[in-house]
């Protein structure tokens, strides 16, 4: 078949169109935004009816997957590393009770933290839960392994956790697609409650089982042929490198490897392959893309006295992304930098842009907090994080999906006064809903503006869950209506917002503030759109 120019990301989402996919669930966030994105805009999925609305966070979006799963069908499932957090329950759970039609997980790690607040390795995740993964070094293997992960994953009876990183997915490559299957047939497990009630004592015998089956995903990994073994003749020194950091060794190596290489991208370690390198060579040089994850269990389950370089002694830098020069420099290669950073280039942050609600709603804020002598605002995940750096400094605060109103919460409750609260529409459907209930059922001393641009603005547009919806689902949780506050975020309603913020700063309970205006962006894009 002909190649087709794809992103990481649309490489994995044409993989499971392929693949006989039925169903894909995600909450938006960087870098896998493009994969759910890449299946709502395939003629196919339209065709075939494959499920791709987004999902209010994470954690639906995996209990959704799996509950595709148990009917028999192939669900894929998507978020950025940091998402996986949310979705942990249900992750480390479907290791137990298994699957029934093929279900992919895709953690899209961002090492260098490019758009997020840490770079997590989800490897541990997966090593955490037990699972077979796969790690793709190239646009093409990220296809073939999400293709064959679902009959993999079928076969094995397990979730398969997919990592890619950023570089893989938002880069660019030739990729060739392989024949369309059709979806499977809806079918429920005949062991159905043997294995999807995680009673204790039924949980304990699947625990045995997820233990027994260690040696079956090894000896699976041993027989991948995304795991390989290139010789090399001067075996002073193995090399073991993982994903996309294959590429960057093989970059220091033009014509050939000089020393043996064991390119690992299925998991759990190939034993017989790494016990092969150790045995030949002096000593190894582990290559990876984040955490030191295969250098510490290289340590652990060889007990020999082996030299391993890496992350752990400082061969490598124990932060950031990997690179073709740093790899060379952990060869001990001669590395010359041509082209040095021209001083007038300076880091230019992100900013709001021009127009948008959040920075008149952050002026207001700001102008009535300046007469409250300790006010603290708690922000949140989404471009309102922006709001942190000049000009308008405006948040004290910004940890997690959801942490504004629960560590606003948290604070009112040791005395802080004001304490608010600032997130955005869709983080608030995500993970804030659950804080406010908390707010409610201790009528504590808060106030939340949940700052509304009616999408999910900051990985791209995405339909938020909660628009059109929001006063009604604070009512619903118990906010008093007289308590909850809508404004236009606008230079002319700029006064009528101070009173407002004011009003509901002195009102000794929780209060909601919904400063609305559709992200400039959206509305932008809206008019281009209806102009052709």
């Amino acid at each position: 078949m002909e190649k087709h120019l794809f992103l990481g990301d649309e490489a994995v989402a044409q993989a499971a169109i392929d693949a006989g996919l039925s169903g894909v669930y995600a909450y938006p966030g960087t870098p896998s935004t493009e994969i759910t994105e890449f299946i709502q805009g395939s003629a196919v999925a339209k065709e075939r009816g494959i499920h791709c609305r987004w999902s209010a966070n994470e954690k639906t979006a995996m209990e959704a997957a799996l509950g595709m799963s148990y009917a028999g069908k192939r669900a894929l499932c998507c978020m950025k590393h940091v998402g996986l957090n949310v979705a942990a329950d249900c992750f480390m759970n479907a290791a137990m009770s298994g699957i029934n039609g093929g279900m992919i997980i895709i953690t899209a790690d961002d090492p260098s933290m490019h758009s997020s607040q840490n770079e997590q390795d989800n490897r541990m995740y997966g090593n955490f839960a037990m699972i077979p993964m796969l790690e793709p070094s190239s646009q093409q293997e990220a296809y073939d392994m999400v293709y064959d992960g679902f009959e993999l994953s079928e076969k094995l009876g397990y979730p398969v956790l997919v990592r890619i990183t950023t570089r893989m997915a938002h880069s660019r490559a030739g990729v060739v697609r392989r024949e369309q299957k059709v979806e499977n047939e809806m079918h429920t497990p005949e062991d159905g409650r043997q294995r999807f009630i995680l009673l204790p004592a039924l949980a304990r015998k699947r625990f045995k089982t997820l233990i027994s089956a260690q040696d079956t995903f090894t000896a699976s990994s041993e027989a991948s042929p995304y795991n390989t073994y290139f010789e090399g003749p001067n075996k002073d020194l193995g090399i073991i490198t993982t994903g996309i950091a294959f590429n960057y060794l093989s970059e220091n190596y033009p014509d050939g490897f000089e020393h043996p290489v064991l390119k690992i991208s299925q998991y759990p370690l190939p034993r017989k392959m790494v016990e092969k390198i150790v045995s030949e060579c002096k000593e190894i040089l582990v290559l990876e893309e984040g955490y030191p994850v295969v250098e510490e269990q290289l340590k652990g389950f060889l007990s020999i006295g082996i030299q391993v370089h890496g992350r752990l002694d400082g061969t490598l830098q124990r932060d950031g992304e990997l690179t073709p020069d740093a790899v060379g420099k952990a060869l001990g290669k001669q590395i010359t930098s041509y082209y040095a950073t021209p001083e007038v280039v300076e880091q230019r942050p992100p900013a709001l842009c021009q127009g948008c609600g959040h920075r008149d709603m952050y002026e207001a804020l700001n102008e009535v907090l300046a007469g409250y002598k300790g006010a603290k605002v708690f922000g949140d995940i989404g471009c309102y994080t922006l709001g942190a750096l000049p000009p308008f400094r405006a948040i004290d605060t910004c940890i997690d999906m959801g942490a504004s109103i629960t560590m606003a919460k948290g604070a009112s409750d040791a005395g802080v006064y004001p304490a608010v609260s600032v997130i955005g529409d869709s983080t608030f459907t995500h993970s804030g809903m659950t804080g406010l209930l908390d707010c409610v059922n201790e009528n504590t001393n808060i106030t939340i503006v949940i700052s509304d641009n009616e999408t999910t603005a900051m990985t791209g547009g995405q339909d938020s869950a909660g628009t059109g919806r929001l006063e009604s689902i604070c009512a619903g949780i118990g906010v008093d209506p007289a308590h909850i506050r809508v404004m236009v975020p606008l230079k002319k309603n700029y006064d009528e917002m101070k009173a407002i913020i004011r009003e509901e700063i002195e009102y000794k309970g929780v209060s909601v503030l919904i400063p609305r205006r559709e992200c400039i962006q959206t509305l932008t894009r809206k008019k281009k759109a209806s102009k052709k």
